[in-house]
């Protein structure tokens, strides 16, 4: 490849010609400074780098509100263009054929408003490693063409409106990829490739199924089967920490205590460093791509354009979950999920037909483990004779009273059909007399608040950035579902209250169960991670889970609890947060992604709640905080 040069001798006049004929049809405000009378320039215009030869290698136009069309037989001319980023403007109409960009290496179109459908003659682009149509209204099915390109290593089509079946992507270069949050339908194929991406990254579509998203295809039996059975013999008891086995009790209600010291971080290490490392390799990135302006404008209230691409987004996802009726919450959940059915065993009720999987006889004579007591209640790992893993919340009946069986009937009903990969399942609930328990799918991982704290036993050191920013983007994923797909509230959002599933994927539990209890007590001297705006009879809302979220991350940054959070200003939390990663041993962060990751946590702990982003925008930012340092391994350099 022929090296760059801002400055060649002679460059080509058609390469001008080309810009010229764009920028006519782009950029109707005359953002570019394009000219015909320095056509002899053109290595020196704004975006443009050059190789020696003079040809036009790279075209960056990032952030400029072009607000015009990528009008046919333009820029496809730039036939020694390796690199084309038009990302974050205002651009409309198709996506022109680009088949003349036969160099092409990567393709940033996101965050436009471009329409119709992928054009073929991108699969045409042999040598392309991106390619990010994100965040457009884009429709029809996902070429299956796409498959061809077999250089391909990144490949966002989320946020937009394609429909049809996923193509068999197989590409074994491909590492990172979005199709979340369209209308896509079927089962994912399960190649090794697609194998690779979590859940997360296919939701928000209406009736994607199959192993990969975790979702039964037809009317078959329950999907998971008995699968969560495999880690542990039926015929072991749990293990305690002293050694000893645990008591096995006749009744429910004689559950004990055997606070297991099993450690899960080598584990988390290991599985995330596998999916994340490159980020850490082009972590500098950042630097060139952050200005000063971008973080002005996260740290200041949201724009009018970031106001309409939320808003957009926010109307795609009621669209993709069918919700059309928005002041009836029961309605819209189970239109939601349609196939999830009630099944009666006595006083245990089944959620996704599982019924034949354990009686209520069997839950009554189970083996059980106490895992911890919080706030609502006291939870439980529970051995089943036949070998069924499960955990059980036995809620605090002293803090119900009020509560009538038929709400708590009608509220787990609702909370029942929530189905996330972000959110542990409520499989099943019992409900008898004074008795109210909650049975739930078993997060084998343990909870957040270990991973970051360690026991009596070990010390933990504060994670590398890359896995917080991983736990992060799940724990928002799930919290923005609950407030966007559900209009619900988290409402108790803690550490303690995330656990780590068989992926090391970060699940919340303990969710939607506040109005419940009309309100949650403070465990000891206040709640750190309570809202200032909310007092002890107020119900917790969306921005009161943000305050939340904001105190959790700043202890995944630091290590420390969330009742060791000092007070202050902005401009003297990073350096606290270094400090403290320097004092707990955590060292070794990049300074850009400690800063930005920082800045997240500050937006959502800022008093006042009408100036917290939602959690639809903390998702937007953390994912650009990923994008961001893998940009140079792209190509992509900004001025």
């Amino acid at each position: 490849m022929a090296a760059l040069n801002s400055n060649p001798s002679s460059p080509p006049q058609d390469d001008g010609v080309s810009l010229l004929a764009f920028k006519s049809e782009a950029d109707p405000s005359n953002k570019l400074g394009y000219s015909v009378d320095k056509s002899s320039a053109v290595c020196k215009w704004q975006g443009v780098q050059c190789q020696i030869d003079g040809k036009v290698g790279r075209l960056v136009l990032e952030n400029l509100n072009l607000a015009g069309v990528f009008a046919a037989n333009t820029l496809s001319r730039l036939d020694q263009l390796r690199v084309l980023s038009l990302r974050n403007n205002s651009l409309t109409g198709p996506i022109p054929d680009l088949a003349g960009l036969v160099n092409l290496k990567a393709l940033f179109l996101d965050h436009n408003y471009f329409s119709g459908g992928i054009p073929s003659s991108i699969s045409t682009l042999h040598r392309l490693r991106t390619l990010d149509l994100s965040y457009n209204k884009l429709s029809g099915v996902i070429p299956v063409e796409l498959s061809d390109l077999d250089r391909l290593n990144y490949l966002r089509l989320d946020s937009n409106r394609f429909s049809g079946s996923i193509p068999p992507l197989n590409q074994s270069s491909l590492q990172i990829f979005n199709v979340s949050i369209n209308f896509l339908t079927g089962p994912v194929p399960v190649t090794p490739t697609l194998s690779r991406f979590g859940p997360a990254l296919f939701s928000i579509n209406p009736r994607l199924c199959g192993k990969i998203v975790r979702t039964e295809c037809g009317s078959g039996g329950p999907f998971f089967g008995k699968n969560s059975t495999t880690n542990q013999p039926s015929s072991s008891p749990p293990v305690v920490a002293s050694g000893q086995s645990a008591q096995v009790q006749p009744e429910i209600g004689g559950f004990t205590n055997s606070n297991s010291t099993k450690q899960k971080r080598l584990g988390l290490i290991v599985g995330f460093s596998a999916g994340l490392f490159l980020l850490v390799t082009s972590v500098l990135c950042i630097i060139m791509l952050i200005k000063t302006s971008e973080k002005k404008k996260r740290k200041s209230t949201v724009t009018k354009r970031e106001m309409m691409e939320m808003a957009e987004a926010a109307d795609a996802a009621a669209e993709v979950m069918r919700m059309e009726d928005a002041n009836e919450l029961e309605k819209k959940v189970r239109k939601l999920h349609q196939g999830i059915a009630l099944k009666k065993s006595g006083n245990l009720v089944f959620y996704t037909g599982e019924s034949q999987l354990y009686t209520v006889e069997q839950l009554m004579r189970a083996s059980a483990e106490l895992l911890g007591s919080g706030s609502v209640g006291t939870t439980y790992k529970a051995l089943l004779d036949n070998g069924v893993i499960l955990c059980v919340k036995r809620l605090d009946a002293s803090r119900l009273a009020g509560t009538t069986n038929e709400a708590f009937q009608r509220h787990m009903e609702v909370v029942g059909t929530l189905r996330h990969p972000n959110v542990v399942a409520l499989r099943a609930y019992f409900q008898a007399k004074e008795e109210k328990l909650l049975v739930y799918d078993y997060q084998p991982n343990g909870s957040l608040f270990s991973l970051v704290h360690g026991s009596k036993s070990t010390m933990a050191k504060p994670l590398h950035w890359t896995s917080c920013l991983k736990i992060a983007e799940d724990v928002a994923q799930g919290v923005s579902y609950l407030h966007q797909a559900c209009s619900l509230v988290h409402g108790n959002l803690k550490s303690s209250n995330v656990l780590l599933g068989s992926d090391f994927e970060a699940c919340l539990s303990d969710y939607c169960l506040s109005s419940l209890f009309h309100h949650l007590p403070d465990d000891g001297d206040g709640d750190p991670y309570k809202a200032p705006e909310t007092g002890t009879d107020d119900e917790p809302t969306t921005k009161s889970d943000v305050y939340s979220f904001g105190v959790l991350l700043f202890e995944l940054l630091t290590g420390k609890s969330a009742s060791e959070q000092p007070d202050l200003l902005p401009d003297d939390v990073v350096k606290w947060v270094r400090s403290s990663r320097d004092s707990n041993g955590g060292g070794g962060m990049a300074e850009k992604p400690l800063e930005m990751i920082t800045e997240v946590a500050i937006a959502c702990t800022v008093r006042s709640p009408e100036l917290r982003p939602t959690m639809w925008q903390v998702i937007k930012m953390l994912q650009e905080i990923k994008e961001a340092a893998i940009m140079e391994d792209c190509g992509i350099v900004t001025s």
